[in-house]
């Protein structure tokens, strides 16, 4: 078959021919090649030694005890290419990483150690100039033979994630995999095949062996893939849910159909369904779809007359949202985020709001994350068996636009500290700071507008009262 490889890493390979060392491609560029997807990362494999690839190429660099020897990628910019030594792998006392790695004689014996079928296939470059062609200056035509001893592109064609061997030994000598395992799956939508998911259950407790921001990584991936609400419910089959997000996988079976209500799931249920609805792209506000009714665990409460509360159950959300933050080491700024989606979420879309009402909620959830909270209401909708929308909402949101025309803090006005010493000829003072939230007050309250030269006219006719 024919693949169309970047320029660069076809000389690559070529040059590992003409010195008469075995070379494939592999890993996840094989399989999003055969997928028909855009390859980004391309990963080459080799029976030559570190040592050897260095003396191939002179800008290679090698700083790693598993084999691997980085070439700079001249052309894309971004992540080198990356050629490793055929290895084997023995002993994973820390469930992540192999204790001793040797280097191994055949392709098989590399493959061999791969976590998924479709993740064990490799290309063959053929070497022939007659097949040979640059397509737009940065491609090649190079014709391959593909390599799948583990029938990888039989499980993409019916769309199955198979462990390679033994899943228990898989998952046992690196649990991250597990997780992986159901990113994969929620990125391209397959299916995990039985006895792998069972593996994936027996060993989901070795998850906590693994560091956080690792895990952290992976959802992020799985609330970012295609399929994310197919991620979660995996996550919770797998039992892996309860060990990475327990908050949210105390939610499922917690009802909420009662009289009065309009929700037809219960909460982990629901939570699946706003986060397949949410129409952000954003993981962060996906995550926060997710996760905003995470609270309602714990404030559940049934009155006599059949009637299911929740109260402040955003309270407990965000705090919630905060643990979890705290426990993935999400940054700083994506901390914030979570929380603040999650605890504004309830807010309310009355007509009869006054403007203040508004800019309090705008406030509270900043202007920046505002299109971000109305994706999450969208999500939370859809996902309680209601419309997408409604009259209030659409009202809500032009009235969101005309507030944000307003400024929200002194900061915001058209002129500043400067223009009122300059044009009152003052010294600077604690008057200036009274001045301009004076003047503030004044456009909040709609008694002119904020323009430079409106507030230049309110400026000079508040001096001149006061001269008066």
């Amino acid at each position: 078959m024919d693949i169309q490889i970047p320029k660069q890493l076809f000389e690559i390979v070529e040059k590992f021919d003409r010195e008469k060392f075995e070379v494939y491609i592999v890993g996840g560029a094989v399989r999003d090649v055969l997928l028909g997807n855009k390859t980004y990362d391309w990963d080459v494999t080799t029976n030559a030694t570190p040592d050897e690839m260095l003396n191939l190429f002179s800008d290679a660099f090698y700083n790693n005890q598993y084999g691997t020897v980085g070439i700079p990628n001249k052309i894309e910019g971004e992540r080198p290419y990356e050629i490793t030594t055929f290895r084997t792998e023995t002993g994973y006392t820390d469930t992540r990483h192999p204790d001793v790695v040797n280097w191994g004689k055949t392709l098989e014996e590399d493959l061999s150690r791969r976590e998924a079928t479709i993740s064990a296939m490799a290309f063959q470059p053929v070497f022939s100039e007659k097949r040979k062609k640059v397509m737009s200056g940065n491609y090649v035509t190079c014709s391959v033979n593909l390599i799948d001893p583990y029938n990888g592109k039989a499980d993409l064609d019916h769309k199955t994630f198979r462990a390679v061997g033994n899943p228990d030994e898989r998952y046992k000598e690196d649990a991250l995999r597990m997780i992986r395992a159901i990113r994969i799956s929620a990125q391209l939508g397959f299916q995990i095949e039985e006895k792998t998911f069972e593996g994936i259950k027996k060993n989901a407790h070795l998850i906590n062996n693994i560091a956080k921001e690792r895990v952290r990584d992976e959802l992020l991936k799985i609330f970012q893939s295609q399929y994310p609400s197919d991620g979660m419910l995996l996550l919770k089959n797998s039992g892996l849910m309860k060990e990475t997000l327990p908050e949210m996988d105390a939610t499922f079976g917690i009802e909420q159909k009662s009289p009065g209500r309009h929700h037809i799931y219960d909460v982990g249920t629901h939570s699946l369904m706003s986060l397949k609805n949410c129409p952000s792209k954003d993981p962060i506000v996906r995550f926060a779809a997710f996760i905003h009714d995470s609270g309602k665990a714990k404030t559940f409460k049934k009155l006599e007359n059949g009637t299911i509360t929740f109260y402040n159950h955003e309270l407990v959300s965000a705090n919630n949202a905060y643990n979890i933050a705290k426990r993935l080491r999400f940054s700083r700024k994506s901390t914030d985020k979570l929380i603040k989606l999650v605890r504004w979420h309830q807010f309310t879309v009355d007509e009869r709001q006054t403007d203040s009402a508004i800019r309090r909620f705008i406030k509270n959830i900043t202007p920046e994350y505002v299109t971000d909270i109305l994706d999450l209401r969208v999500g939370d909708r859809l996902g309680g068996g209601a419309s997408e929308t409604s009259w209030r909402l659409e009202e809500f949101k032009k009235r969101l636009v005309e507030v944000q025309k307003q400024p929200f803090t002194v900061r915001d006005l058209k002129i500043d500290g400067n223009d009122v010493m300059e044009i009152l000829d003052i010294k600077p003072s604690p008057k200036v700071g009274q001045i301009l939230e004076q003047l503030y007050t004044g456009v909040v309250e709609k008694k002119y507008n904020n323009t430079k030269e409106d507030l230049v006219k309110a400026l000079k006719n508040l001096h001149q009262q006061k001269v008066e």
